[in-house]
């Protein structure tokens, strides 16, 4: 099975590229900018990597985003995250990217998208590697705040594909955003929300019916309200599900208790993918692994959630094909 999920070309369609942040770059770009962060060693870093829920989490995120100022220092963190899609058989991959997390203490729009664009470009030639980017709103922030990235991204707009939301949730439900997803639709942007990892299903209801959303990320707690479940199948929506994250925020007590399963028997496009790979330990191939065995999934089960990932990508039909053909041919080869 490892060899198998090692082989299948991925698609990757929920990732922070600040949350690919390894500790061993975190002190270099430190280092090379002059920056103090709070710890003395990088050991001292992985053991800050444990929490209790998604705000013990958040507090360390923004801590070490803190030290990417240059275009150069975006560039490398992008880079060393396309080395690992490279090492994980991920071929697509659709990248979130917090603006404001970085605006917010004063570094440009225009250096981050710069940085974040040339790594795009040296991927693709370098691993061939297909990628595109979702701009994130920070839902702890104000709707206003929003707004102002949504203009700031209006000259790199040929650059980003999707607007997201993502950050703290609980008390910050989709509706706070309903405006300026109407207007980054207007803009071309394709919607998609965080909704249903803390947040209760009601949060998913919102991204669904006042977002609008094409794709709902996370979503794990649908299946509380069974409506909910055939609303999202009636609609073909489907979910960006995060294993070893909802493992390490808590928001599942076992890998063997996680809804992964339970989704894909209720009809729901579920697919895998890493979120923060640095904080939660793993990339790609160790979040199919770890559910993989915990839930005993099947190679139709891992084969489902592949295709799912690139089927409900915002990759071109003419890219979708070609990808599927490539999965078609490693199966044939176990087969």
């Amino acid at each position: 099975m490892k060899d198998f999920i090692a082989a299948l070309p991925k698609a990757e369609l929920h990732l922070h590229i600040e949350g690919s942040f390894e500790p061993e770059l975190m002190f270099e770009i430190a280092q090379r900018n002059q920056i103090e962060i709070p710890y003395k060693t990088i050991d001292e870093v992985k053991k800050a990597y444990q929490f209790s829920c998604l705000q013990d989490f958040l507090d360390i995120y923004y801590a070490g985003a803190g030290v990417l100022i240059h275009e150069r220092d975006f560039y490398d963190l992008a880079m060393a995250y396309y080395q690992k899609c490279y090492e994980n058989n991920v071929i697509h991959t659709e990248i979130m990217f917090d603006p404001q997390t970085h605006t917010e203490r004063g570094i440009a729009f225009e250096t981050v998208i710069n940085g974040l664009q040339k790594a795009r470009l040296d991927a693709k030639e370098k691993w061939g590697i297909n990628s595109l980017f979702i701009m994130s709103y920070l839902r702890h922030l104000s709707e206003e705040s929003a707004f102002e990235t949504l203009k700031q991204s209006l000259p790199y707009k040929d650059l980003i594909t999707s607007v997201g939301l993502d950050s703290s949730e609980m008390g910050n439900p989709p509706t706070k955003f309903k405006n300026v997803f109407e207007a980054s639709v207007k803009e071309g942007y394709i919607p998609v929300a965080h909704a249903g990892e803390e947040g209760p299903a009601e949060y998913i209801w919102e991204a669904i019916d006042i977002l609008k959303v094409a794709r709902i990320d996370h979503g794990n707690r649908c299946l509380e309200d069974e409506n909910l479940v055939n609303e999202i199948v009636k609609r073909d929506l489907a979910l960006t599900v995060c294993p070893l994250s909802n493992l390490e925020l808590r928001n599942t007590d076992v890998m063997t208790n996680h809804p992964l399963k339970k989704l894909l028997d209720k009809g729901i496009k579920a697919t895998v993918n890493s979120d923060d790979p640095a904080y939660f330990g793993g990339y790609m191939n160790a979040n199919f692994e770890a559910v993989q065995e915990a839930l005993d999934l099947s190679k139709e089960d891992i084969v489902t959630l592949v295709k799912n990932s690139f089927n409900y990508s915002f990759a071109t039909d003419e890219q979708k094909r070609y990808y599927l053909e490539k999965v078609d041919e490693v199966i044939a080869d176990f087969n």
